[in-house]
């Protein structure tokens, strides 16, 4: 086991990290709500990532209690129940970023002097491990993101970058989770104690973008029989947390959703409605398959917690047929989706709705449609409906790119696949305005392959 010299806090009689007992840290991870939890399709996007940029064989994210871990998502290996998956804490490495504060990272593990021997290099086949901790707002290490290699091998600069910002993305969503936790806590109980849960929420620069990254799927989780793609543009020079957001997931069975939002505003206050709207629509589309419902039930989630921003809204729910797809969608305040047809015909869809946050209750309208081989469907913000031209710029001033600029724009796009219609869009915004964004842009894609 490692040294005392590997852990600030000193050890524990057992030779582990002292601080593993400490009651400040503890509380911490109780608070986070992780102990014990089912593993979670955000956590497992994070594993499988790493596992891809980093070529490891396994990737973890596990909680470190004082005498168990506790794993939430490891790449590859199957759920099989709250028991089996944790083990001593002592029979794995997770202790060791937790207990050195910071990375610990290991190339050889039969011959390092802080790991050989260790009791978790034979059932892991542990060769090489590189893990960050996981961290809460006020410091305290609750847990690590790791990756585990079979053979020894040495990690480069790249791979250990991206498992830092993996590691903040983790802690950041727990962060989020239990600022809103506190959130309700507080409007539950008194004003007071609701500022003092808000300011929890301030972050860092550094922090912002981190934070502003977990909001998005790193990744686009594949739907059987649709062709999906999406990019967030931020804005030229915004280095602050955003309200546009866009999510792809499996609602029930063989239903799924397609989500994307626009909080007003930037900065923290529009990352905790970013969040809330999130983990709200993830919870309610599997258990309603009308996105009416689910959206006037994340007005009403808003306005019981007393959301600092309104947000506009467009979500579908759909399901792939014998001849493509068939969905309903429902716009809350949020413009058009647009439908471009195989032979390149583009058409508008979707009924005028309320924004959320603001008045309850809320005017939200589902409308069917349908998409055939070729056929596509682009959800968008109005980052890509009101782009202007570089204003720096000493030309004659040109009108705004506008919604039928867009449709123009898909139009062209009719044998082009998700991803290259949305690269396509992006290039002509660029090429548009000159490289200089003035506001963030999203855009997501769903379309039916042709029949070959």
């Amino acid at each position: 086991m490692a040294g005392a010299r590997e852990y600030p806090g000193g050890v524990r009689a057992d030779g582990l990290p002292a601080v593993l007992s400490d009651p400040a840290r503890l509380a911490a991870l109780d608070a986070s709500g992780m102990v014990g939890s089912t593993p979670e399709r955000v956590f497992d996007d994070l594993t499988r990532l790493a596992v891809s940029v980093t070529g490891a064989a396994i990737s973890a994210i596990t909680f470190v209690g004082e005498s168990r871990t506790y794993w939430k998502s490891v790449s590859h290996l199957p759920y099989g129940d709250v028991e089996s998956w944790q083990n001593e804490v002592g029979d794995s490495f997770c202790y060791f970023a937790v207990g050195a504060n910071g990375p610990f990272v290991v190339e050889d593990a039969e011959k390092d002097p802080r790991t050989a021997g260790h009791p978790a290099i034979g059932p892991w086949s542990v060769g090489a491990w590189a893990g960050f901790p996981i961290m809460t707002t006020d410091g305290q290490a609750i847990g690590t993101m790791c990756v585990i290699d079979a053979g020894p091998r040495v990690w480069t600069l790249r791979e250990l970058e991206t498992m830092s910002v993996l590691a903040r993305a983790v802690s950041n969503e727990i962060n989020v989770r239990m600022s809103l936790d506190r959130v309700h806590t507080a409007l539950q109980t008194a004003e007071n104690a609701l500022s003092t849960a808000q300011g929890a929420l301030a972050a860092s620069r550094e922090l912002a973008r981190s934070l502003q990254d977990s909001l998005l799927p790193p990744v686009l989780r594949p739907v059987p029989g649709v062709d999906a793609a999406a990019l967030y543009i931020p804005a030229s020079g915004d280095i602050s947390v955003v309200g546009d957001f866009y999510d792809l997931f499996q609602a029930r069975g063989a239903w799924w959703t397609a989500v994307m939002g626009d909080v007003c505003g930037k900065g923290t206050e529009a990352a905790k409605v970013t969040a809330l709207a999130r983990y709200t629509l993830r919870a309610d589309a599997g258990e309603h398959l009308s996105p009416a419902v689910v959206l006037d039930r994340l007005n009403t989630a808003m306005l019981a917690q007393g959301a600092p921003r309104f947000l506009t809204a467009v979500q579908t729910t759909f399901r792939t047929t014998g001849s493509g797809v068939s969905g309903r969608l429902c716009l809350a305040g949020h413009p058009p989706a647009l439908i471009r047809r195989a032979d390149g015909r583009v058409r508008q869809t979707g009924a005028s709705g309320t924004l959320l946050g603001v008045v309850d209750p809320v005017r939200l309208t589902n409308v069917r449609f349908r998409l055939a081989p070729g056929d596509l469907l682009l959800l968008y913000t109005d980052g890509a409906c009101e782009a202007r031209p570089d204003p720096r710029g000493a030309g004659p001033r040109q009108p705004m790119f506008d919604e039928a600029a867009l449709a123009r724009t898909l139009a062209d796009t009719h044998a082009m696949d998700a991803a290259a219609t949305i690269a396509h869009i992006a290039d002509t915004l660029g090429d548009y305005h000159g490289g200089w964004a003035s506001d963030d842009t999203a855009l997501l894609a769903l379309r039916v392959p042709p029949r070959t």
